[in-house]
Parts: C-alpha cells; sequence; structure tokens
C-alpha cells in the first residue's frame, strides 16, 4: 500500500491537532499505527489499532491521543490533545501484518524493541510534521 499524511501543523502546548492517513487500497484486515520521530532520536511508537478496533498506545500519550479509522477502514486517524512540546516530531503512519499489532502490545510494556515491531509494518507514510511549542 501507499500511505499518505496529512495534518501536521505548529500548535501551542496544551493544543489539538487531528492526523490522517488515507492509503490506496482497502487495509481493513491489518494492523495500522502511528509512529514518529524527532530530531536526532529513535522512532518510536506512538499507537496501534488493529482490525477489530482494538487500541495500544505509547505510556507517554495515554489519555491525550486517540486513534481510530473511518468504518470502512479506508482512513486512520490520530487524534492529538493536550499537546506537549515533547510531542514535536515527524508522524509516520504504518500498515503491518494483522500480528503486527501484538507485537506493539508487546513494545509497550517494555518487552520488545523497535527492531522487533518495525519490521512487521510493510508500508509506511512519507511523514507529516508536529511542531509544538511552549
Amino acid at each position: 500500500f501507499q500511505l499518505q499524511e496529512s495534518g501536521g501543523d505548529s500548535a501551542q502546548t496544551g493544543g489539538s491537532l487531528r492526523l490522517s492517513c488515507a492509503p490506496n487500497g482497502y487495509y481493513g484486515v491489518f494492523c495500522m499505527a502511528w509512529f514518529r520521530q524527532a530530531p536526532g532520536m529513535e522512532r518510536e511508537a506512538v499507537a496501534s489499532i488493529d482490525t477489530v478496533g482494538t487500541t495500544t498506545y505509547a505510556d507517554s500519550v495515554k489519555g491525550r491521543f486517540t486513534i481510530s479509522k473511518d468504518s470502512a477502514g479506508h482512513t486512520m486517524f490520530l487524534q492529538m490533545d493536550s499537546l506537549k512540546p515533547e510531542d514535536t516530531g515527524m508522524y509516520y503512519c504504518a500498515v503491518g501484518t494483522s500480528g503486527a499489532c501484538i507485537t506493539m502490545g508487546r513494545y509497550f510494556a517494555g518487552r520488545f524493541d523497535l527492531e522487533d515491531i518495525t519490521p512487521r509494518f510493510a508500508s509506511w507514510g512519507q511523514g507529516t510534521q508536529v511542531t509544538v511549542s511552549s
């Protein structure tokens, strides 16, 4: 699949942004996720959603970010509220195997490294920039 993110922008601390990820095909049977990478930092996983809508989140965004997709499974979203400067970075959407969401849960639990999960996501977008100022 080819993926296209949108919605990245600049925001103030405490503000909100909504990212979208539109694929060029139906991917309702796969795992979908958001990753982010700050300058000079390693890419990190932010959230995932599986085929039945089960979601997982990094502790750093839990309670502030919400991952979702439309009923047709054609577009994925990341609603980001209560933004913090540390949320600044390039945000990427990714689509992976149906088992990828299971590995995401283990990553968020600290049992897997990034190297264990990224190979399970075969399709990546080009990224959309989010900048949060204090």
